[in-house]
């Protein structure tokens, strides 16, 4: 048997996606390869393979001893660009963080991305594209999948049984497109706006006192439900009739995949970084007027709404548990016997036809 620590800070910070994908992997490496690894959190033992989930100072400091007799393989869930625009720091110390960054990346074995967009991108700071592979989220239905009684679980949550609800989860911060949710949904009152998250790095949020300013005084029709317990989620994403992204920056979005499981539709902005891996799951626009114009069909039109709905659950279908924990079975074993090139490809996720 082979053994993983599987290191991670990331409860430090509640409410973001790098907790749900930790919680996720670590639970299906539990349950789906048993019978092959062996698994430890935050272990101070010596493991086959040490996984690191966050890029706490404390992980590099202790990476020499990880690595003497096991590989260290790190998660990339942001590179320099993608925190841009979601933390304010002064300019020395957002130098000295993004130098740390890309130190920790380059200090590993091996690296998993769970978007393929950013092998480039991490090719072109210096990494060698061989040592990082691409392994999708997933979610798990267990925790995430649709309830039927709409209508009495909007009633729970005060809200109009009748009106189309729009939902946003994600944390206030410029780049998720929060003050152009609050534009639209001033724009449509016959809906009802729902947002789920909150300022999860306080006061160097991005674009903090202006979006304060604003979730203090939105809209009538809008609610900013703050921070909600993962165990509470599910029902948030069944209260919606559609998950509404408008972000300008993302990887691959833990609520995303959790929408899907609930067979909610999914109206992202055209990034491309979505192109290869949502295809065609999803429905997309490129401004406010766009975005207006979708969650008016949506409304309206039948046939297109339940075509969207089964565009979602494809979506779930094809990032099952089983197919991401091959994945997972192919990389474990060949980081173990340290292979020098290892990318299980998406080609082994069987598109739906």
């Amino acid at each position: 048997m082979l053994t993983i620590n599987m290191v991670s800070k990331a409860d430090m910070v509640q409410g973001q996606g790098v907790l749900s994908a930790h919680d996720e992997q670590v639970r299906l490496v539990r349950e789906e390869l048993s019978d092959r690894f062996i698994v430890a959190e935050n272990s101070r033992s010596t493991c086959d393979i040490t996984h690191y989930h966050t890029i706490n100072p404390e992980f590099l400091f202790g990476l020499p001893f990880a690595k003497h007799k096991g590989t260290a393989v790190g998660y990339v869930h942001f590179l320099p660009e993608t925190l841009e625009n979601s933390i304010h720091l002064p300019r020395f110390m957002k130098r000295a963080f993004y130098w740390y960054v890309l130190r920790f990346y380059k200090s590993m074995d091996y690296l998993v991305t769970v978007n393929p967009y950013f092998i480039e991108r991490l090719e072109a700071y210096g990494v060698d594209r061989r040592k990082v592979s691409y392994i999708p989220n997933f979610v798990s239905s267990e925790q995430f999948y649709p309830i039927r009684d709409k209508e009495g679980l909007r009633k729970k949550y005060q809200l109009d049984p009748e009106k189309f609800t729009v939902l946003c989860v994600g944390q206030l911060q410029k780049r998720k497109g929060v003050l152009e949710f609050l534009e639209i949904a001033r724009s449509m009152p016959q809906m009802q706006f729902l947002w789920a998250g909150d300022f999860a790095f306080g006061k160097i949020s991005d674009g903090y006192e202006e979006i304060k300013k604003a979730v203090a005084n939105p809209p009538e029709n809008v609610r900013f439900l703050g921070l909600i317990e993962r165990s509470r989620m599910n029902e948030i994403y069944n209260l919606a009739d559609v998950m509404f992204l408008p972000s300008y920056e993302e990887l691959f979005p833990m609520t995303i995949l959790e929408s899907m499981n609930c067979g909610v539709p999914i109206l992202l902005r055209d990034l491309p970084i979505y192109e290869d891996i949502l295809f065609d799951y999803y429905l997309r626009a490129d401004d406010n007027e766009g975005f207006m114009g979708c969650l008016t069909r949506l409304s309206a039109d039948r046939g297109y709404y339940q075509a969207a709905s089964e565009k979602s659950m494809e979506g779930h279908i094809f990032y099952s548990r089983e197919h991401v924990a091959k994945m997972w079975r192919c990389f474990y074993e060949a980081v173990a016997v340290k292979e020098k090139n290892i990318n299980p490809k998406l080609a082994d996720l069987p598109r739906l036809v």
